[in-house]
Formats: C-alpha cells, sequence, structure tokens
C-alpha cells in the first residue's frame, strides 16, 4: 500500500509500467488500493442490503410488488447517472475525482435510512445512494483496467472482485452480530454503515492516484506527432458512438438481455426463506453463502477467463444461474439445498461481474475508457431494473414460483440470444 501523490504521478507511473511490461505475476499497485476501498464500501453496503428486505417487508410492512419498486431503484437508478460519471471521468482523465463524488454521496445517504420511514422517502434515499454507486463504477473500473495489462485484465478484475467481496461477507456478518444485540437494531446498522463508509472515502483520497498515464486501445501510447482527430475527445456523442464498434454493441446487447432475466439478490434470499422457514434474525446471513462462493471463485475464473476466453466464462456463470432457479423451483427438500444455491448464485458473480468488464476494456479506447464501461454498465442495469420491477408484479398476481419459473424461461431464452450475439474480434481481446 502506498500514498498516493495529488499528481499521481508515482503510482501512476509504476502502474502504467508494469502494465506495459506485460508480466502475468504482477499486479499493480492500484488494483490493490481500489480493492481495499472496495471492500471497505462494501462492508457499509451490504449491512444495510442484509436487512433490507426484513426492514421493508417485516418492519414497514411492504408487498412483494412495493419492494420490487424499491429493489428496482436500489439496483436500476445508478443506471440513469452511469453514462454520465463516465463522461465526467473520461473528460480530463478525472476517474479518481468523479469516484470520490460518487462514494461520498453514497456515505452519506447512510444515516438518512434513520429519517426515512415511508416508501417515498426511503426511494428517494436509495436513489441517492445509487446515484453515488452510478457515478463510481465506470471510473473506478477504468482505473482498474487502465492500471492492467490487457492479458492479465480477467486475473485483475478477479482480484478486485475478490477483495470487494470480502466486504460483502463482513457486512451481513457485522449487521448480523448488532440484530442480535439489538433485536430490532436496524437504527445502529444504518449509524455503522456510515461510519464505514467514510472510512472508505478516506482510503480512497489517500491511497489511490489521480491519474494514470492513458493508452491507445491496442495498449500503447499515441505515436508523437499523430494526427489530433485520432485520438477521440471524451463527449456523450463520442461514447453513444462506440455502439458502432461491433464488439462494443455485441457486449452492451448481450448484458442487457441476459439482465432482463436476473432476479435480483433479495429476491433470491427472500425466495430461499419462504422455501426454508428461514427464521428473521438468520435472515441476513443468507448473502454470506454468495459472498463466500464469489470470494473464492472470482481470482479463478477471472484468470481462466483469460486464458480460455472471456466469453465462455461469461455465459458459464449464467448457466450457474439456470441452475440456481431450477434448484429453487424443485420440491427438492435438502440441508444441503440453500448451500447449493448460494454457491451457484456467488458463481454465477464470479463468473460474469468483472468479467464482463475485462472484456469490455479490451473494445474500448482509453480516451473513452469510462464511458465505454458505463455503456454496457448502463444496458445491463436497466434491463435489472426491469427485471426487479416485472419479477415483484409476477410475485404478487401469481405467486413465488410462477414468477421464478417465467425468469428461468426468460433466461434460457435470452442465453441462447446472447450465444448468438458472441463478438467476433480477436481472442485476445474479445473474450467477454
Amino acid at each position: 500500500m502506498y500514498v498516493a501523490d495529488s499528481r499521481g504521478t508515482p503510482a501512476a507511473a509504476t502502474d502504467a509500467a508494469r502494465a506495459r511490461s506485460g508480466r502475468r505475476s504482477a499486479i499493480a499497485p492500484t488494483v490493490f488500493a481500489l480493492g481495499t476501498v472496495s471492500l471497505i464500501t462494501d462492508v457499509s453496503s451490504e449491512m444495510v442490503t442484509a436487512v433490507l428486505p426484513l426492514y421493508l417487508v417485516t418492519g414497514l410492512g411492504l408487498s412483494p410488488l412495493g419492494f420490487g419498486l424499491l429493489d428496482g431503484v436500489y439496483n436500476g437508478f445508478s443506471a440513469l447517472v452511469r453514462l454520465v460519471g463516465g463522461h465526467l471521468a473520461d473528460r480530463g482523465g478525472r476517474h479518481k475525482a468523479v469516484a470520490v463524488l460518487g462514494y461520498g454521496l453514497s456515505a452519506l445517504c447512510k444515516p438518512l435510512l434513520l429519517l426515512a420511514s415511508s416508501l417515498p422517502m426511503i426511494g428517494a434515499v436509495l436513489a441517492a445512494d445509487r446515484t453515488g454507486k452510478g457515478l463510481r463504477t465506470a471510473p473506478r473500473d477504468a482505473l482498474i483496467s487502465l492500471a492492467s495489462a490487457p492479458e492479465a485484465r480477467g486475473r485483475a478484475f478477479g482480484v478486485h472482485r475478490a477483495m470487494d467481496t470480502a466486504g460483502a461477507m463482513l457486512g451481513p456478518l457485522t449487521a448480523f452480530l448488532i440484530l442480535r444485540q439489538a433485536a430490532e437494531g436496524y437504527d445502529a446498522v444504518f449509524t455503522v454503515s456510515f461510519c464505514v463508509a467514510a472510512l472508505g472515502v478516506l482510503v480512497l483520497l489517500l491511497f489511490v492516484p489521480s491519474r494514470i498515464p492513458l493508452a491507445g486501445p491496442a495498449g500503447r501510447a499515441p505515436t508523437a506527432g499523430a494526427p489530433a482527430e485520432a485520438v477521440p475527445r471524451p463527449s456523450p456523442k463520442a461514447a453513444l458512438a462506440l455502439l458502432h464498434v461491433r464488439p462494443v454493441r455485441q457486449l452492451t446487447l448481450a448484458a442487457l438481455l441476459l439482465g432482463l432475466a436476473t432476479v435480483s439478490d433479495s429476491f433470491v434470499y427472500l425466495l430461499l426463506q419462504h422455501r426454508l422457514g428461514v427464521p428473521d434474525r438468520w435472515f441476513a446471513l443468507l448473502p454470506l453463502g454468495t459472498a463466500a462462493a464469489f470470494l473464492l471463485l472470482a481470482v479463478p475464473l477471472g484468470r481462466l477467463a483469460d486464458k480460455v476466453g472471456r466469453w465462455q466464462v461469461f455465459l458459464g456463470g449464467h448457466a450457474a444461474l439456470l441452475l440456481a432457479y431450477v434448484l429453487l423451483l424443485t420440491g427438492w427438500q435438502s440441508p444441503a439445498l440453500p448451500f447449493l444455491t448460494l454457491a451457484l448464485h456467488g458463481g454465477f458473480y464470479a463468473a460474469t461481474d468483472g468479467v464482463l468488464m475485462a472484456a469490455a476494456a479490451g473494445s474500448v479506447p482509453a480516451e473513452l475508457r469510462s464511458s465505454g464501461l458505463a455503456l454496457i454498465q448502463t444496458g445491463q442495469a436497466l434491463a435489472r431494473f426491469a427485471c426487479s420491477i416485472a419479477f415483484g408484479a409476477a410475485w404478487t398476481a401469481w405467486g413465488d414460483r410462477t414468477a421464478l419459473g417465467t425468469a428461468a424461461t426468460v433466461l434460457t431464452a435470452c442465453a441462447v440470444g446472447a450465444f448468438l450475439l458472441r463478438p467476433s474480434n480477436s481472442p485476445k481481446e474479445a473474450r467477454p
């Protein structure tokens, strides 16, 4: 770990040198620094996420449809600002500044949950929190990709996601321990969550470099004397023009299609609770199963994606998610059911989250890296927003089994469509 120079020069130069050297064994310090920020921040956010479904459905008495609307806001509202965050980060290379703004806004929303008691107020706070997430995600992922060698991006994203997921494991555990001391201690959970989030912002300010030298689309710096028009200038028009690049367009459409059948984590945990009769006091521990599988598999699957193809691993992750749906649909009664379901759920994230970004980075020029990644993330987030609302409505109208059966059918159809959209660029760069 190192303290970032305010100009970002020493650490950024080290990262760039490592990326150009192509040494597979070296993970850039920036990746570890951002992983630490994500670890701390995820402790904070997952504390809230772990208790939010129970707090809203049991504490405030929301229906599945009402929860679906709020969950859609929580997971999909960030889509409205991802492109804005990506564009602001690309202009002048202000990736760190935009990330700080996003992390800071999310941190400030945690204590506001103490004051929100109605559906509109809670929705507004969650929307603001997701605005922060939308602002920070693309700049953070751009920093990871710019600091990493192209052939090792899958591993770099795997390391970051593994550290991020370590925080996702500690968050529900912390919430569980707090609730054990106070049966309905939601206020204590939200207060501790704010303190932890503030620490994450401090680490970002101190240990992440402000700038990383940009490399060209093929991993090389622009040649001296090259015409100015050869370097794309960051703008909303230039970001949307990336859809004319075939691999970017294919990845965006594939992420959107598959997102249409990705049931939110909260619904998966509520389904498990209904199937197994999990007591309320143990509910906050269910996300630990997903997080544990994600943590264990993120780096191995990232490395595998670099070797055998990112596309194959990405689709394999959705096959794992489909199998988790099938397990929840069966009448199988076994103590192994929650462990298998959560292991498949975590494997899905390990095979898709960072792998998709590693694949996209190979097709997006460095000067538009944040905007390009945000474009793909936006399509995925909007699709998951729609899925959350539709699943909540289906559950309310026809019951959880019919809703999940429909989601499994849609996921199968979308996976076939995504397979047909397989990117056609070179194996080195096109492995999503």
